[in-house]
């Protein structure tokens, strides 16, 4: 198993990511850059905002959620890897927890907050090679009607031609894929990371947060090793892997390193998230 040290970690890592975005201004201004838009402020920023409806149904772990002066909402994570049949699915059911978390009982569906949940990703996207990806609802047999719902999903690749984005935000998706920083937002993150690299708080929440994994993978492999794994996946083993892909997707791991950890398929994985996750 290997996980990154904290020396390699870079704005691309969702640990830095999200201490990065925790400085208002920085966070204000890559808001502007990704959507194109001015905003006036950021009336309150929070990292990893948990949104729970209700104790029988499954909560959204937000990476960086912050609202505008208007009452726009945003939610804006990293994404290194692809699964886009995964991502695509969040988008959908981080928008219903948005929209039910946002409108209270008895207050009228007009009063819904415009959201945009923006995923920056590492890998191509979809067909035609973007860097951009727009969606919102349109009519399907007029495509020049819009419902305009209010909700936005953005998709970001540091892999894309670049075709019809501005020139500042194909510096930005550049500055991610590792070229040096070349504008003034971009030397403000630049020593944003180079500020939580040198904390000392946020190196030991790091190896906190490492040594549970490894925890859950030690755990695992012992399991695995009691009930003979060569046979396959006999009850007790089942019963502690079961707890730790449950545990590794609440961490919103990778599915791809959950899958080498634990040796489970994708599927497997999946059934697992969906007969006990929350």
């Amino acid at each position: 198993m290997y996980i990154k040290p904290f020396e390699e970690l870079t704005f691309q890592d969702n640990f830095i990511f999200q201490k990065v975005m925790l400085k208002k201004d920085i966070c204000k201004r890559v808001l502007e850059r990704l959507l194109n838009i001015s905003i006036r402020d950021i009336v309150y920023i929070q990292e990893e905002k948990t949104l729970d409806i209700r104790l029988d149904t499954k909560s959204v772990r937000l990476d960086v959620y912050v609202k505008d002066t208007k009452g726009t909402v945003f939610n804006i994570e990293m994404q290194t890897s692809r699964n886009m049949e995964e991502l695509v699915k969040r988008t959908r059911f981080y928008q219903s927890v948005l929209d039910m978390y946002h409108l209270q009982k008895g207050e009228r569906y007009v009063n819904l907050n415009d959201t945009y949940i923006i995923f920056i990703c590492t890998f191509p996207l979809f067909m035609g090679g973007l860097s951009k990806y727009t969606f919102r609802n349109i009519c399907v047999e007029n495509n020049s009607i819009e419902l305009k719902d209010g909700a936005t999903k953005l998709f970001l690749s540091t892999k894309g031609n670049n075709e019809g984005i501005p020139k500042s935000l194909q510096r930005f998706l550049e500055y991610i894929d590792g070229h040096s920083a070349t504008d003034s937002l971009l030397k403000d993150i630049d020593k944003a990371v180079d500020e939580v690299k040198h904390s000392k708080l946020w190196r030991e929440e790091y190896k906190m947060i490492m040594m549970e994994h490894y925890n859950y993978w030690d755990q695992g492999k012992e399991a695995g090793r009691q009930e003979g794994i060569k046979e396959g996946i006999k009850e007790g083993s089942l019963i502690v892997k079961t707890e730790i892909v449950l545990r590794m997707l609440k961490q919103q791991l990778p599915m791809d390193m959950i899958v080498s950890l634990t040796e489970l398929t994708v599927e497997e994985i999946k059934s697992i998230e969906k007969s006990y996750g929350d």
